[in-house]
């Protein structure tokens, strides 16, 4: 049976092939490696982490560990290319854009391996932003690319795809949150670190906001910083904050000596079905966030998105987010609306209905064999 390599670089990249695992777990054509780069250390990817994901543990780790970017992805380079060298995969699957995405997807090409790409075709057209380099190097040289909306069908056809290897599948991102989601139902969830905090806020019918920031360009600049912090802070005066802060974060705030007040609560970083139970009842999440902009769309949550741009509009065209830039006057106006019954309606897209993953592998079968129909005998 052909094997696939599906590739992970960083925690976000599970949640994504999570539902690809299940979908191949589920057939007897195609077999698959999950291949762990080790782009990012995580605590939290422990045996734990892959049972709520409902997949095993990786295959191979490879221990790419950090560096500045070229540093990174050269590593993943060297060793991604001597396991293709090794066992010869029918084909890599690489999903987002990490630097593991890009470097996996250059290795595979030049040893004439097929690229899938899930997500692929989503364009920021912000360049300063190193994802957006990822996608458009990724996208260069993929076989087949599957598209989570309408956009990235339009990027790719701009740039010379052609329609056969272009599939509109739905988002695996999505399969994974609805599967979660089922799964928080049966789950008990008192042991986990903010459940007290959400119990406390929804008591007699209360609301809560749910924070997270992380891009360089929010978080690294204090000014920006301050100005953020500040429409927390006021937004905070009206509807309770909670903010699982990661450590770089933090380490500015208090740099940059920025109080949130004493409606704000901080966290640290939240493992992924403590965190989707905290934020999936909450009144309005306000992020940078590309993830949780679909994620949130998915379950119906108001977005405020704190960025100038998204490479993800179906969000904002038909979902529950709202892009609203780093003006502290709109950040806060548009959490107002949200509390005041006055947010926007979204819908979940088309396709997004938690069975992306299964055309995937359907069509990656029909591939395959079409592929090795031409191979001489």
């Amino acid at each position: 049976m052909p094997l696939i390599y599906l590739v992970a670089g960083a925690r976000p990249n599970f949640m994504k092939i999570a539902p690809i695992v299940r979908a191949l777990q589920s057939q007897a054509t195609l077999t698959f490696k999950i291949i762990h780069t080790g782009q990012h250390y995580d605590r939290e990817m422990n045996d734990v982490f892959f049972e709520e994901l409902g997949i095993p543990q990786p295959d191979i780790f490879m221990g790419a560990g950090g560096g500045s970017h070229a540093q990174q992805t050269a590593k993943i380079m060297v060793a991604f290319e001597e396991l293709c060298v090794a066992e010869r995969p029918a084909a890599v699957l690489v999903v987002g854009d990490v630097n593991s995405t890009l470097a996996c997807s250059i290795s595979a090409k030049k040893l004439n391996i097929p690229v899938a790409h899930v997500e692929a075709g989503l364009r920021s057209g912000d360049m300063t932003m190193p994802e957006e380099i990822n996608r458009l190097v990724t996208d260069s040289i993929t076989d087949w690319f599957f598209v989570t909306e309408p956009s990235a069908v339009s990027h790719l056809q701009r740039e010379g795809k052609p329609d056969s290897a272009i599939h509109y599948v739905g988002h695996v991102m999505v399969d994974n949150v609805l599967y979660q989601a089922e799964k928080l139902t049966a789950t008990d969830t008192s042991a986990y670190e903010t459940s007290a905090f959400k119990a406390a806020r929804t008591a007699n019918g209360g609301r809560y906001g749910v924070v997270t920031l992380h891009r360089p360009s929010n978080v690294d600049d204090a000014a920006m910083m301050s100005r953020i912090g500040g429409a927390l802070k006021e937004i905070a005066a009206d509807l309770p904050l909670i903010f699982p802060v990661h450590p770089r974060t933090r380490a500015n705030l208090a740099s940059f000596g920025i109080d949130l007040g004493p409606n704000v609560t901080l966290v640290g970083p939240q493992a992924y079905m403590a965190f989707l139970n905290l934020w999936k009842d909450a009144a309005v999440v306000l992020t940078d966030s590309g993830g949780l902009q679909e994620e949130t769309t998915a379950l119906g949550v108001p977005c405020i998105t704190i960025r100038d741009n998204t490479e993800r509009p179906v969000t904002v065209d038909e979902g529950s987010n709202v892009l609203v830039g780093t003006d502290p006057v709109r950040i806060v106006a548009e959490a107002r609306k949200v509390l005041h019954g006055e947010g926007k309606q979204g819908r979940r897209p088309h396709l997004w209905d938690g069975k992306a993953a299964e055309r995937i592998v359907a069509i990656l079968t029909t591939e395959l064999a079409a592929l090795a129909a031409k191979e001489p005998v």
